[in-house]
């Protein structure tokens, strides 16, 4: 017998040696700069609202006063029980704390999806999987490494918290809360990641138990008969530890408890072959051939149905924001010295219900900017994916199909723009507040030039940096908005908080639109979406 007749021995596949670390890098690399960000933003704002305690809450009979202000009903609703806010940190944390936990959650979320189901649709996993390493070896380190993203995240606040001057025991409560929140959410985008056979599903789905989630904590908050409904949820269960006041342990135990349940679920629904899914599309199902005649068409049947899901996640809370105005504003009119104290904590020109619903629809401009944006990374994903390369193949041009694209993602905004102000216009009519279909419908479109600079950058990005059009998107909008908060929490210059586009819109329908401001803002998107249109006629499809 010859060395050439010995047969190699097996070599079984493993989770150590080289192989392994590789995907561990390369799931670092993946996720970095997100989680980097994240990181950066949740500590630094959570170290600057601690610092500038002393001027919202200068006495102690000021910090009784907000105390009774965070205790109605619509307040609770918007940002949470409060705890102690004469403590920097407690302040700190219902200022911060339901914003931190969905901006944490929702990025774990993403990039769980995105580095499973969406490698899996680029073909990517495939290549990584013909070594040693195994389907659930690579979950096992993805799962790991978007944990300790959002552990540092949490740990980063904590400390963060600590070098403000704040009690190092709140500051470890909330530090854990917020950690365990995009852990859970983590697991949950990698859940939903092993079901459905696309990434698209997988991030709807997900997206829409963050958005369910948070809708149950704003009913169990606001409702004193349903708070036990917080028991069921992250957002709640962070709410019920009570940081810098009671300090419980008991909530973070349960949301660590659920936070394995799906974790394990994940796992064990691992079991399926790359690009599969558990609930895979029927075989054998008639041809639906309706909106499929021409490409404005065909752009419309691909967006009607996130359309719908966003529509009615926007719709839910604009109602619900409606539904509490009359009880807002009869608490401000009986109480004008909180009124008072309402504007210098960031929450001015609530007394009236055209200006509650003015600074509400301000926040409209996120999550309609966030639709737009998710639809040009969906047609960035098909031509990345190659289901592009056959339209692109038809008698017209590339840039006419973007435009086509772009123009479909304005009108869903124009749309979930409507729905939020027949939701907030149905919610105040049934409490008795005193708002007109006109001014809601006013109110809602005041935001839209703001959304338009989300959807510009975005287009933009389609043609010179298309993995980074997430990033464009957000920057004129969720970094306009967090600009503005941190420039009035430190008394910043006139012209830094002008750096921001929500400083140009009037307060609608309290006031009369600010006409030249949109048309400026309107007239920069449009250049923004010109130029990427062009950029993206001129480079080659990314296959």
């Amino acid at each position: 017998m010859t060395a050439l007749d010995a047969a190699p021995a097996p070599v079984a596949p493993s989770t150590a040696g080289a192989p392994g670390r590789a995907v561990t890098r390369l799931t670092v690399r993946q996720v970095r700069r997100g989680a980097l960000a994240v990181g950066v933003l949740a500590a630094g704002m959570s170290a600057l609202v601690a610092a500038t305690h002393a001027e919202v809450v200068a006495s102690p009979e000021q910090a009784a006063s907000l105390a009774s202000l965070a205790t109605n009903p619509a307040i609770r609703t918007l940002f949470g029980e409060p705890g102690d806010l004469g403590d920097p940190g407690g302040f700190t944390v219902w200022r911060t704390g339901i914003f931190l936990s969905v901006l944490l959650g929702a990025w774990c979320l993403l990039a769980a999806t995105r580095i499973t189901r969406g490698e899996e649709e680029s073909g990517r996993t495939e290549l990584l999987l013909a070594g040693l390493v195994t389907p659930r070896h690579l979950l096992a380190r993805q799962l790991t490494i978007l944990s300790l993203a959002a552990a540092a995240t949490g740990a980063a606040v904590s400390v963060a918290l600590s070098a403000a001057g704040t009690d190092r025991p709140g500051a470890l409560v909330h530090g854990a809360g917020l950690g365990l929140t995009g852990v859970f959410f983590a697991a949950t985008g990698l859940l939903a990641a092993q079901i459905f056979p696309a990434r698209s599903a997988a991030t709807g789905s997900a997206t829409a138990v963050l958005a369910a989630g948070l809708m149950v904590r704003m009913i169990g908050d606001g409702v004193a008969a349903l708070g036990w409904l917080r028991w069921l949820t992250p957002f709640g269960l962070t709410g019920l530890t009570r940081p810098y006041d009671t300090n419980r342990w008991l909530p973070l135990m349960v949301l660590a408890a659920m936070t394995a349940a799906v974790l394990a679920a994940a796992v064990a629904a691992n079991r399926r072959d790359v690009r599969g899914g558990w609930l895979a599309p029927r075989a054998g199902r008639a041809p639906r051939t309706t909106l499929l005649g021409s490409a404005p068409a065909f752009a419309l049947r691909r967006m009607l149905r996130p359309l719908s899901g966003w529509a009615a996640g926007i719709a839910a809370y604009y109602l619900l924001i409606g539904l509490i105005a009359a009880s807002m504003i009869s608490f401000l009119a009986d109480n004008p010295e909180l009124a008072d104290l309402a504007g210098q904590a960031g929450f001015g020109s609530l007394g009236a219900v055209e200006g509650y619903a003015a600074t509400l629809f301000a926040l409209l401009a996120m999550p309609a900017s966030g639709f737009a944006t998710t639809r040009l990374t969906a047609f960035f994903a098909d031509e990345n994916s190659g289901r592009l390369t056959l339209l692109c193949a038809a008698p017209r041009t590339r840039q006419k199909l973007a435009g086509i694209e772009v123009a479909t993602a304005a009108a869903g905004t124009l749309v979930l723009a409507l729905v939020a102000a027949l939701a907030t216009w149905a919610g105040t009519t049934i409490s008795g507040a005193p708002l007109s279909l006109t001014a809601a419908v006013a109110g809602a479109l005041n935001v839209l030039p703001i959304a338009a600079l989300g959807l510009g950058a975005s287009a933009l990005a389609l043609g010179v940096a298309p993995r980074a059009i997430g990033w464009f998107g957000a920057l004129p909008v969720v970094g306009g908005f967090l600009l503005l908060v941190i420039a009035d929490s430190v008394r910043a210059p006139v012209w830094v908080t002008g750096l921001s586009p929500y400083a140009h819109i009037a307060l609608v329908p309290l006031e009369s639109p600010d006409w030249v401001a949109a048309a400026v803002m309107t007239s920069i998107a449009a250049c923004a979406g010109a130029a990427g249109l062009a950029a993206y006629a001129r480079r080659d499809l990314r296959l």
